[in-house]
């Protein structure tokens, strides 16, 4: 049978970079179609190619047996080809409709724009996708799972025969997921051909029919996902065996020595008073569902938003913490759950960005900055967190995802933290860079540092954590540890004792 979609012998450089070298692809018609590998494995490059951003320097992509050229994305578009970006295209300020028909928008016979025949065909695609999203309110009103259900209806919209879902969980709670992979079996019934990228392996085995995987801009396999297991994609993946994902189970935590205590912590003037300790060599889980509160307690925590009443002690001392910077002197680093947008400043290079906040460290009497301490510091670290880049000089928006993760950390070791909050530390991460994230965690609290790890993943909670502070509705809803972290406690106390 003649596939819908077919990539064949891609090729693409950059200068000083060979990106993809003869790839092959082929999506049939009703297939869901996994794309694995690593970050900086090719998946985006070879995407960007089908959707005419990037034009491939050799090869050919055919659909429905025909040799398609694109010169932009708008050729992708008109040929049925859909994409829902990892981070979203909508504007925030326009509502759902017009996020939906942006640029295209339907026409009455007089020329204008004809508002009710948009409302009428944006309600058709989410009563299709079994959705109830108000169509009136700007998207930055909406929730995250809702604006990636528009994103959808967006891409339906323009009728796409083949369309490209790149990390469409990465924001979604579970019961949000299962709704997303209800409404991807509705579209293969109705022959829709998806190439699904995801670094969850679960979601390949649950959702997909046939798996590529990519490694060093060349594919390395493909098969039907029946016929494979994880550990065999992790290890076409990555190139070797990955026996153990976290580190050895064993706690660095001191717990005759309180490096933070909470004692207590109002962030509204009606919300609920938190408290909570923190030991030195601590790995303390905030769990719960996506919205729960565990992120504004962190912010709360740093001065990023300020509480309307706090009594915090660091080592003992009563502290205020009333600024992100107040909390930097304090010895408490922060790594955001956005990397890109607020943690890093991707035009800047590698070194810029480790040294970022602590250039008083490399002046010298005269108003300027030691370049050769400055280097030499910044290559240091790096090297101690083993990131994989050509030079400090590197411009951190050209490295991976998990490099770009590494790069943050180096930035909070060169400031000697007591105390670093990792949020979301392996989102859109690939599973050779997260054992590398998590055993660089367990590095760091040998030496003393303590940390808080915002997951939503409840794996990395059970696999790396001590103890589990479980958020609801904004409050700490349960503290556990020993025998009673586990997934059962943790979703039970997440969804306010629905779960058991």
């Amino acid at each position: 049978m003649t596939p819908l979609l077919s990539l064949r012998h891609i090729s693409k450089s950059f200068p000083g970079v060979r990106a993809l070298t003869d790839v092959s692809l082929d999506v049939h018609a009703g297939e869901v179609h996994a794309l694995l590998g690593e970050n900086g494995a090719g998946k985006s490059t070879l995407m960007k190619i089908l959707c005419g951003i990037y034009r491939q320097d050799e090869g050919e992509i055919n659909i429905n047996g025909e040799v398609c050229n694109f010169h932009g994305y708008q050729d992708a578009l008109n040929a049925g080809i859909g994409i829902i970006f990892q981070e979203f295209s909508l504007i925030p300020d326009l509502d759902a409709v017009d996020n939906i028909f942006l640029g295209r928008e339907l026409r009455n016979r007089f020329g204008l724009r004809d508002r009710r025949s948009m409302i009428a065909e944006a309600q058709h695609l989410l009563d299709r996708l079994k959705v109830s999203i108000p169509l009136d309110r700007p998207i930055a009103d909406l929730s995250v799972a809702d604006q990636q259900f528009i994103e959808i209806a967006k891409a339906l919209s323009l009728k796409a025969r083949i369309l490209i879902l790149d990390e469409p969980t990465a924001t979604l709670t579970p019961s949000e997921a299962d709704h997303l992979f209800t409404i991807m079996r509705k579209l293969r019934e109705q022959q829709v051909g998806m190439v699904f990228i995801s670094h969850h392996m679960e979601e390949i085995f649950t959702i997909c029919d046939r798996v590529t995987v990519m490694r060093d801009g060349e594919k390395v396999d493909d098969c039907d996902v029946v016929s494979t297991t994880p550990d065999d994609l992790i290890e076409k993946m990555v190139g070797r065996r990955v026996e153990n994902l976290y580190p050895e189970q064993r706690s660095d935590a001191d717990y005759n020595d309180v490096v933070l205590d909470i004692e207590s912590l109002r962030l509204d003037v009606n919300g609920p008073e938190h408290s909570l300790k923190l030991y030195r060599g601590e790995i303390l889980g905030f769990a719960g569902l996506v919205g729960s509160g565990r992120t504004e307690l962190a912010m709360g925590l740093i001065g990023a938003t300020r509480p309307v009443h706090a009594k915090i002690l660091i080592e003992g001392k009563p502290t205020k913490l009333l600024h992100p910077a107040t909390a930097l002197k304090q010895g408490i680093g922060l790594l955001p759950e956005s990397r890109k947008i607020q943690g890093l400043i991707l035009p800047f290079s590698c070194r810029e960005n480790i040294t970022l906040n602590n250039l008083t460290q490399f002046q010298s009497a005269l108003p300027l900055i030691k370049r050769r301490q400055e280097s030499s510091t910044a290559a240091d670290l790096m090297k101690a967190v083993r990131v994989k880049a050509p030079s400090p000089e590197t411009p951190v928006g050209n490295l991976s995802g998990g490099n770009q993760q590494k790069v943050v950390i180096a930035r909070w070791l060169g400031h000697q933290c007591k105390v670093l909050i990792f949020d979301e530390p392996t989102r859109g991460i690939d599973v050779g860079a997260k054992s590398e994230i998590y055993a660089l965690m367990k590095e760091l609290t040998a030496r003393g540092v303590s940390i808080i790890m915002i997951s939503s993943e409840l794996p990395e909670i059970l696999g790396l954590c001590d103890r589990a502070a479980v958020f609801y509705q904004g409050q700490i809803a349960a503290e556990l540890q020993g025998n009673d972290l586990n997934s059962q406690s943790i979703m039970h106390h997440a969804t306010g004792g629905l779960s058991s």
